[in-house]
C-alpha cells in the first residue's frame, strides 16, 4: 500500500517509512518526512520564541560587547526610496535645502542626499562620486568650515562583521576614491596625484594627493571647497535662513509618539515603585508630596517631545519663489488649472510647495512624479509610457477615474506641464 505526499505528491510505501506504518492514517492530510514541519518548532499563541540550536552557538550569542550600533538603525531597511532624482545625480536634491538634518542616517538615505547606509563615498570609479559623508572616521581629516580635508576609504581590515578597524595596509586609488578623484577639474593621476585647473568645473574636489597618515600607512587625501550659493548653516545668515524656512530636525514616522509613550510608561512604573516603597516604610499620607514633584519631572520631557512632535514638518515660513516665466507657464497649463491653484497655495511654505506639486502631479500607475505626462480630458496627469503600457493591454480607459478614453485615443504630451516639472524638480528626468 502506497501514500501520497499532499505536499510534494511522491509516493511511499507504508512499511518503507521510518518508523514504518501498520495502516493507513484517518487524518484526510498526510506529508512525508520531508515536508513534514516538526510540530515541536511550532510557536503557539501566548508562548514565548525557543531558542534554536544554530543561534546558541552563534557568537552574538555569547558577547561581552556593550554596543549598540545605533539601536538598530545602523543596518535597518529603507521604508521609502527617493525618486525625484536618479540615483547619479549630481548637485542638490530638490525640496531638500542646505541645513536640513535628520535624526537618523538612514533618512539621510531615504531623502537621497546619501543612499549608502554605511559607507562614506557614493560613487561609481567610472562616473564620479555623487556624495559623501564627513563623520570624522579617520583622525586626518580637518574641517575648516568652508573646506576640509577628507581622507579615502580603504586600509582596513574589515573582514567579518566589523564596522571599523585599525590601519592594516596602504590606501589605493581605486574604486570610491578613484570616483572621488574623477570630480577633480585635472587629468587622473594615480601615483602624486592631482590639482584641479578649475575648482568650480569640478564637483568640487580642489586636488587630491598621497602622503603618510597618521596611522603610519599611505592614504588618499582629498581638499573639498564649499560653492554652495546659499549661505552656510552656521553662519549668521545661514541661522536665520533656517529659521526663516522652519528647518527643524526631522524624525522617522511616528518616532516621537513612541518616545512619548515610552516616557509615560517609565514615568508611571517610577511613581508606583516610589508608591509601593513608602508603603513598606510606613511613611503616612501627609508626607508624601515628593511623588507629585516626581511626576511632574517626569513629564517635562514628554512635554517637550510632544511640542517638537507639533513642529517637525510644519509649515515653512519662508516664501518659494518663483520665476515669471514659471507663472506665466502656470497659466499656460489650462487643463490643470485646479491643481497649480491649489499648490500655489502652498508657496509661502518653502519646500512644502515642491512636496504638494510632487503630490498632485504623481501618475496613478507607477507611484511616482509624471515623466512626459499626457493630461487626460477628465484632468488627470499619467506618465505617456504608464498609459501606452495599459492601452497595449488593451485597457482604453484612465487609469485614475476609469473614464472611457476610446481605443484611438491621441496621447498628445503635455509640454507645458513637463517644462514646469523640470524647473522645480531639477534632474529628475535624467533617472526616467
Amino acid at each position: 500500500m502506497q501514500l501520497l505526499c499532499d505536499e510534494c505528491n511522491m509516493a511511499f510505501h507504508i512499511y518503507c517509512l521510518n518508523p514504518p506504518l501498520s495502516a493507513i492514517p484517518e487524518d484526510e492530510d498526510w506529508y512525508c518526512p520531508t515536508c513534514k514541519n516538526d510540530s515541536s518548532e511550532v510557536v503557539k499563541a501566548g508562548e514565548k520564541l525557543r531558542t534554536s540550536k544554530k543561534k546558541s552557538k552563534m557568537p552574538s550569542a555569547t558577547t561581552e560587547s556593550q554596543r549598540d550600533w545605533g539601536k538598530g538603525m545602523a543596518c535597518v531597511g529603507r521604508t521609502k526610496e527617493c525618486t525625484i532624482v536618479p540615483s547619479n545625480h549630481y548637485g542638490p536634491v530638490p525640496g531638500v535645502p542646505v541645513g536640513t538634518t535628520w535624526k537618523f542616517r538612514v533618512q539621510v538615505s531615504e531623502a537621497g542626499v546619501h543612499r549608502p547606509h554605511v559607507g562614506g563615498i557614493h560613487g561609481r570609479s567610472n562616473d564620479g562620486s555623487y556624495s559623501l559623508v564627513l563623520a570624522g572616521g579617520f583622525e586626518d581629516e580637518v574641517d575648516r568650515g568652508d573646506e576640509f580635508t577628507y581622507t579615502g576609504s580603504g586600509g582596513r581590515d574589515l573582514s567579518g562583521n566589523k564596522r571599523i578597524g585599525e590601519h592594516s595596509f596602504d590606501q589605493t586609488l581605486t574604486h570610491m576614491n578613484r570616483a572621488l578623484a574623477l570630480n577633480c577639474d585635472a587629468p587622473l593621476n594615480d601615483k602624486d596625484g592631482a590639482e584641479s585647473r578649475n575648482w568650480r568645473a569640478g564637483k568640487p574636489v580642489v586636488k587630491y594627493w598621497p602622503e603618510i597618515g597618521k596611522c603610519g600607512f599611505l592614504v588618499w587625501r582629498y581638499l573639498l571647497r564649499r560653492d554652495d550659493v546659499e549661505p552656510a548653516p552656521w553662519t549668521p545668515e545661514g541661522i536665520e535662513r533656517s529659521k526663516k524656512l522652519g528647518l527643524k530636525v526631522q524624525y522617522p514616522p511616528g518616532y516621537l509618539e513612541a518616545m512619548a509613550n515610552k516616557t509615560k510608561r517609565e514615568a508611571t512604573v517610577r511613581a508606583v515603585g516610589s508608591s509601593s516603597r513608602g508603603r513598606k516604610r510606613g511613611r503616612p499620607r501627609s508626607a508624601r508630596p515628593s511623588k507629585k514633584v516626581q511626576e511632574e519631572e517626569d513629564e517635562k520631557p514628554e512635554e517637550n517631545m510632544e511640542e517638537e512632535l507639533q513642529s517637525n514638518g510644519s509649515a515653512d515660513t519662508h516664501e518659494e519663489e518663483s520665476t515669471e516665466q514659471q507663472r506665466n507657464m502656470i497659466q499656460e497649463d489650462e487643463p490643470n488649472r485646479k491643481l497649480w491653484d491649489e499648490a500655489l497655495s502652498f508657496l509661502s511654505e518653502g519646500p512644502n510647495f515642491l512636496r504638494k506639486v510632487e503630490q498632485l502631479f504623481m501618475c496613478v500607475c507607477c507611484q511616482e512624479l509624471s515623466f512626459q505626462p499626457v493630461t487626460t480630458e477628465c484632468s488627470h496627469n499619467v506618465c505617456k509610457t504608464c498609459l501606452q503600457r495599459s492601452f497595449r493591454a488593451e485597457v482604453f480607459t484612465c487609469p485614475a477615474c476609469r473614464h472611457d478614453l476610446g481605443k484611438d485615443y491621441a496621447m498628445s504630451l503635455n509640454k507645458t506641464l513637463q517644462l514646469l516639472l523640470d524647473q522645480f524638480f531639477p534632474g529628475y528626468s535624467k533617472g526616467r
